[in-house]
């Protein structure tokens, strides 16, 4: 009897290390299932972390401008050929660092500059944000006497940076400093006659924007 007995007992006890040995084995898979959905979740997080879009890069430079100012720039181009000499598009950081133009203050923009010091044109079109029309026109006009005060840095460029125009169309801000090779126009360098030809150049590109803004 007392053999019958232990032999219960063992085979019990037998019995109860099993059922907890399968206890702790579930607990290991279970944990490791959460495990392996806590790393889904992260792994599905990290696109909306990367989702929130840095305002800067709103411009895909490198690709081209937004359709309505490739558009610009196109008609610009088409008009004047060759004498476009702009050829290095400004980033938001340029956009602020030389003309004082923070990303909050336009909604959309095409700049562009020339590569090197010794040329001077530039062609910049700010599409303003709300209420920063006249933030945008201070900033350019600005920008301009700057340069008027500075000729000394680009002597022979002076009646280019003279003749330059800021012109604002409605919520759109545009400088114009265009003229291209004005040696072409005047060999001996008479600034009147250069100032004349870059004004003239200034006035058909902003002309041109003009029409294509207005319709």
């Amino acid at each position: 009897m007392k053999r019958i007995w232990a032999l219960f007992c063992a085979g019990m006890l037998v019995l109860g290390m099993a059922g907890c040995g399968g206890k702790d084995d579930g607990k290991q898979e279970g944990g490791q299932t959460q495990g392996s959905a806590g790393a889904g979740q992260e792994t599905a997080g990290t696109p909306d972390s990367g989702q929130q879009e840095d305002p800067s890069e709103s411009h895909n430079y490198e690709e081209g401008w937004t359709e309505e100012m490739e558009k610009i720039k196109q008609a610009v181009v088409d008009n004047l050929g060759e004498d476009y000499w702009p050829n290095t598009a400004m980033t938001p950081d340029m956009m602020e660092s030389l003309l004082g133009i923070t990303p909050d203050m336009y909604e959309d923009y095409f700049a562009e500059m020339p590569a090197i010091n010794v040329n001077v044109d530039m062609l910049v079109v700010v599409k303003a944000a709300a209420d920063k029309a006249d933030a945008v026109e201070e900033a350019l006009l600005a920008y301009y006497d700057r340069n008027v005060s500075d000729t000394m840095q680009y002597p022979q460029n002076v009646g280019k940076i003279q003749a330059a125009r800021v012109e604002r169309i409605g919520s759109y801000v545009i400088f114009a400093q265009l003229g291209a090779d004005t040696t072409a126009v005047s060999e001996e360098g008479d600034n009147e006659v250069i100032i004349a030809h870059c004004q003239e150049v200034n006035d058909l590109v902003i002309e041109i924007i003009s029409n294509l803004i207005e319709h």
